[in-house]
């Protein structure tokens, strides 16, 4: 298996594309805009420079990982020679079931299709194909280049196989493979999305601020970072999702958004990538600034 096929070009996917590509895969990278194309390749190579800065990586392993990626804003043309492709598109069922289809008619009949999700059904995905059997979840984390966990999910009727292969093909990128069982959250996001859900209603409910909760599980409990802090990194729509994911596919109350939560998103407070969420972000600054609603 050489010739990868990554889709969707976001933080996700363009941290997928440099790891296969870093370690000699053949990556063809899609989506359908050009621009978001155009910014994976630079942040890619900025990610590139600083394994050169640390040491970790000679500008001939830049220069090879470079050559080894392609774009292209079909993804009809992008998955035609795949043996496997990574969808990295956003956390919504529908939009996925639409790459979905679209992959089963374009890619190789043998082709696996995997998909980044870190929560919605595997096997509701592979439903909507002709090669349900050839179907997986692929769970990077972020950012993909440095954490090492990749969370193999094998849906209901995911050959084992499939599932082996999927295994051997992570270790070959330097993570570690962890099979987990289809259902809700599977196993990272079971656990870690109470325990962010649980921090914003301790928030809510006036117990401690938010810098008071993230140094509580910094310092107590060995965390590199607090929940809310880690929920404005993650975004806090992709954890309210998550969380809905949850709530639906359980129907235990214990998963419930925080009513904070539910409403900071539809405020538009997404956490880092808008700017503000429990912190503000200011670009080009490090310093952690608890938003000014929370002080």
């Amino acid at each position: 298996m050489k010739n990868i096929s990554v889709v969707g070009a976001g933080t996700m996917g363009n941290g997928i594309a440099h790891v296969f590509a870093q370690n000699g895969f053949k990556v063809n990278l899609a989506d359908i805009s050009q621009a978001q194309l155009d910014k994976a390749l630079s942040t890619i190579s900025k990610n590139l420079d600083r394994q050169i800065a640390k040491g970790a990586l000679s500008e001939e392993a830049k220069s090879f990982t470079l050559t080894n990626l392609t774009t292209t804003t079909s993804i009809v043309e992008g998955v035609k020679d795949a043996e496997l492709v990574v969808e990295a598109a956003t956390e919504n069922l529908g939009l996925k079931l639409d790459i979905f289809r679209q992959l089963d008619q374009a890619a190789p009949a043998d082709c696996i299709l995997a998909t980044n999700t870190s929560s919605i059904s595997i096997t509701a995905i592979a439903a909507a194909t002709r090669r349900p059997e050839l179907v997986i979840g692929m769970h990077f984390m972020n950012p993909v280049p440095v954490m090492k966990l990749v969370e193999i999910i094998s849906g209901y009727t995911t050959k084992p196989e499939v599932t082996a292969n999927i295994v051997e093909l992570s270790k070959s990128l330097g993570k570690v493979a962890c099979v987990v069982n289809d259902y809700p959250g599977f196993i990272a996001n079971r656990i870690l999305m109470p325990m962010v859900n649980e921090a914003v209603y301790s928030l809510y409910e006036g117990v401690a601020g938010v810098e008071e909760i993230d140094t509580v599980m910094k310092l107590g409990m060995a965390h590199p970072m607090g929940p809310l802090q880690l929920a404005d990194f993650i975004g806090l729509d992709v954890c309210l999702s998550i969380l809905n994911v949850l709530y639906k596919g359980f129907g235990n109350q214990k998963y419930a958004p925080c009513p904070l939560l539910v409403n900071m998103v539809a405020a538009g407070y997404k956490g880092m990538k808008s700017g503000e969420g429990f912190y503000k972000y200011s670009q080009g600054s490090k310093d952690l600034v608890v938003s000014k609603r929370f002080t």
